[in-house]
């Protein structure tokens, strides 16, 4: 699995032809591939590190604070096109994103362990698979990739 993290002062989903809309204030925006061969391992690894990753700055400007002592929210966006691979030609191949029937529970189960890391009010989504717009005003910038396996 493979996730961008990007400290954020505000981000929403939108899809409009579900008239569907997530937002969230200060916190983070994750966006989440998974391919072929993933685990629950890696689901858990990740939604783990990520609650905990200290890139929030502390009263001296250091980055020493995580997500929940800030008291922020998380916005979790699927994105199989983290596995695009365009190193031939000019057309990325997504041969290697897990397909939905392996993705979802994944997806689902990180989803679930974030709810655990800073409650359920906290958290929100986009849905897998619908084309939406993400919108992401990123702090700082910030942004970390995170792999489950090297």
């Amino acid at each position: 699995m493979r996730v961008v993290v990007q400290r954020v002062s505000s981000g929403s989903v939108v899809i409009p032809d579900e008239n569907y809309r997530q937002s969230i204030s200060h916190g983070l925006v994750i966006l989440v591939g998974i391919k072929d061969g993933d685990t629950e391992a890696d689901a858990l690894f990740l939604a783990d590190k990520c609650a905990a990753l200290r890139i929030f700055e502390d009263e001296n400007g250091k980055m020493n604070i995580n997500l929940k002592d800030v008291q922020g929210e998380v916005l979790i966006v699927s994105q199989f096109t983290l596995y695009g691979d365009a190193q031939k030609g000019t057309r990325p191949s997504f041969s290697t994103a897990a397909r939905p029937e392996a993705a979802i529970p994944l997806y689902e189960l990180f989803i679930k362990r974030f709810h655990e890391h800073i409650g359920t009010e906290k958290v929100k989504t986009g849905i897998f698979g619908a084309m939406m717009t993400v919108n992401i005003a990123n702090d700082g910038p910030v942004t970390i990739i995170i792999e489950s396996k090297s």
